[in-house]
């Protein structure tokens, strides 16, 4: 029986791409942070990282379809930030987000992963960029890191 898992090794001269919204600044610039840091730690060259801002996470997708067209990546990140509000904004921003960041991933076979936060309360979203929750973007990095190592190891 055979078993395949990945590992933090990137690829050879894999490259990855952040792909970053920039509504609500204070979360994603710290998002984007811990997500370079990880890949920093995990042996990825700053010059093998492309940073991509958008200005919402409504964007993310479309960003993130082009880069996947483009073939260049090993695996995307997509980083955001959604705060309920009181109108159904929210559900339609988060969940349209998610449904088409997996179906990038699903229709050009690439790794890309979800970063992006989905939280009640700002003070929610602090939690989870770089607070106690840890730092999302730097879970999607290693997520990513592992996917694209995967990868490989099934073609």
């Amino acid at each position: 029986m055979s078993h395949y898992e990945g590992d933090l090794r990137a690829p050879e001269g894999a490259r990855f791409a952040i792909i970053a919204s920039r509504w609500n600044p204070r979360i994603t610039d710290r998002l984007v942070a811990g997500a370079r840091e990880a890949f920093a730690a995990n042996g990825v060259a700053e010059d093998a990282i492309d940073v991509v801002r958008v200005p919402g996470a409504w964007e993310l997708p479309v960003a993130a379809a082009r880069l996947a067209e483009a073939g260049r990546h090993a695996g995307l990140i997509a980083l955001g930030c959604v705060v309920r509000g009181d109108t159904r904004h929210y559900e339609q921003v988060a969940d349209g987000c998610s449904d088409a960041l997996m179906r990038v991933s699903l229709d050009y076979r690439l790794p890309v992963a979800n970063g992006v936060l989905a939280v009640d309360r700002y003070e929610d979203a602090e939690a989870r960029a770089g607070g106690s929750h840890g730092n999302k973007g730097e879970e999607t990095a290693l997520v990513v890191i592992e996917m694209a190592n995967l990868m490989e190891k099934l073609a």
